[in-house]
This record gives structure tokens, C-alpha cells and sequence, in this order.
């Protein structure tokens, strides 16, 4: 039996595609416009530079070896801050002594933003792959931190007596009641970590970088070639929507009790 698709749920799902094309539409109309002049190429010429890119090495790497140059940086960054920052935040909204201990100093650094770590990284690290992937950390560490952290602080109260009234002890209401309790807000600071994160990319690939999306980006303006720079970004913001929508999928796993409202 063929399942029916009712117009309404087809015109949702059409919504996205459409908004697309309208984007496409005016950007070719302004491009044709010449309100940029020259600095502003069609979505032809983009597309055209992209498979120029595709077809022939930049400096030593295929387009390809670059994308991964930047999701390798961007990963590792990503792994170390969630494997640090998640248990942190964790202890921190659960453990008042821990609580007042850290939460003083990461307050004082919370607000720097990751590019102002450029000269320090710098100083720091040289300019090899560890200041890149510093970079990139700086701007995932805080959201995992600051989200786990918001998600044990709201746990259900109600949720806690219960499991006191059934006899849990610290450890089973920490474990078995707080994380999972914690888990969507858990994961809405791992999306919002991965996007910073991957945004930082450019600023850490401009510590001396060879390879990456973010060299392509420097490299386009160094060339005065706005269409390998806009292919740079467009290419950033494809594989970061596509890394995000893996971690959703990753989310309806491990939270199948967690659902979006539908209007």
C-alpha cells in the first residue's frame, strides 16, 4: 500500500528547496546588477570556480585533501573539547564545592572570543597543526561546558525525589536521573561547539597554514578571486551542515524520548 503524502506536508518539504532557488535568484540579479562591481560573482562563476578547484590541485593538495586538511583540525579540537568540557560541565552543575572552584575562572574567560587566542597560540604553540587545532577547541569548549552545565542545574527536582524515594544514592541520581535528564541540552551545546568550532577554522588557518578551507579563503584573497573565496566559505558552510546533521541523527539515537514540536 502506497502511503499518501498530504499537500501540506509535501509544501513543508518543499519549503527549503524553494528558498534556495529565491537566494539563487537574487544573488544572480544582484551580481548582474553590478551594485559590487567585480567583487561579487555569479552563482555561475562560482560554480564554474568550484569545478575548476575539483579538477585541478590548489598549491599541493586537491580540493578534497583541503576539506579534509580543515575536518581533521576541526575533529580533533571538537573530541578533546567534548571529552573535557562535557564531564566538566557536568561536575560543575552537579558538585557545589567544584561549582565554586572552576565556575569564577571560566567566567573570566568565557567572554574572550577564539581569535583573540591567535597571538598567544602563537607564542604558545608555534605554527604547526597545534595552534590550529587550539583555535578550533577554544571555540567548542564552551558551549560543552556551559550547556551540560545548564542541563544538570534543570534537572527535574521532581524527577530526583522520585528516585530518592525508590532508595538511588548520589551516584544513581547522578548517573541515572541527571545525565540522561541532561542529554538534549547536552547535545544542543555539542551542535552549537561543532558550528563555532568549525567557524574558527578560517581564523586557526591563518596561523601559517598551507592546507585547508580557510588557506582557499586567505589564498582567493590574496589573488583578489572573490569566486574561490565564496566557494571557500559555501564549502565551510555545506560540510558544517552536513557534520551537524550526523550529530542530530546521533541525538534521535541516543535520546529517542526527546521530540521536536510540530505546528
Amino acid at each position: 500500500m502506497i502511503a499518501k503524502v498530504s499537500p501540506r506536508s509535501a509544501v513543508s518539504r518543499a519549503l527549503p528547496f524553494i528558498s534556495l532557488i529565491i537566494i539563487i535568484i537574487a544573488w544572480q540579479a544582484i551580481a548582474s546588477g553590478g551594485y559590487f562591481g567585480k567583487s561579487l560573482p555569479a552563482p555561475t562563476a562560482v560554480m564554474s570556480q568550484f569545478l575548476t578547484m575539483l579538477a585541478k590541485p590548489i598549491g599541493k593538495t586537491s580540493l578534497y585533501g583541503h576539506v579534509w586538511a580543515s575536518m581533521r583540525r576541526v575533529l580533533t579540537a571538537y573530541i578533546i573539547a567534548v571529552i573535557i568540557g562535557v564531564p566538566l560541565g557536568l561536575f560543575m552543575g552537579w558538585n557545589k564545592k567544584v561549582d565554586a572552584i572552576v565556575k569564577p575562572i571560566f567566567e573570566i574567560f568565557r567572554p574572550i572570543p577564539p581569535i583573540a587566542w591567535i597571538p598567544l597560540a602563537i607564542l604558545w604553540f608555534g605554527i604547526d597543526e597545534t595552534p590550529k587545532v587550539f583555535i578550533c577547541f577554544i571555540g567548542a569548549f564552551v558551549p560543552a561546558v556551559m550547556n551540560a552545565y545548564t542541563g544538570i542545574r534543570f534537572t527535574e527536582p521532581l524527577l530526583l525525589n522520585a528516585a530518592r524515594t525508590l532508595g538511588a544514592n548520589q551516584r544513581q541520581l547522578f548517573t541515572e536521573v541527571a545525565i540522561p535528564s541532561a542529554l538534549p541540552a547536552i547535545f544542543a551545546g555539542l551542535q552549537n561547539g561543532l558550528s563555532l568550532s568549525w567557524m574558527c577554522v578560517l581564523a586557526a588557518e591563518m596561523v601559517g597554514a598551507q592546507e585547508g578551507v580557510g588557506y582557499l579563503i586567505l589564498l582567493g584573497m590574496d589573488m583578489s578571486n572573490p569566486a574561490m573565496i565564496i566557494t571557500g566559505m559555501l564549502i565551510i558552510g555545506a560540510v558544517g551542515a552536513l557534520i551537524a546533521l550526523a550529530l542530530r541523527y546521533v541525538e534521535r539515537w541516543v535520546c529517542p524520548w526527546k521530540r521536536e514540536i510540530s505546528i
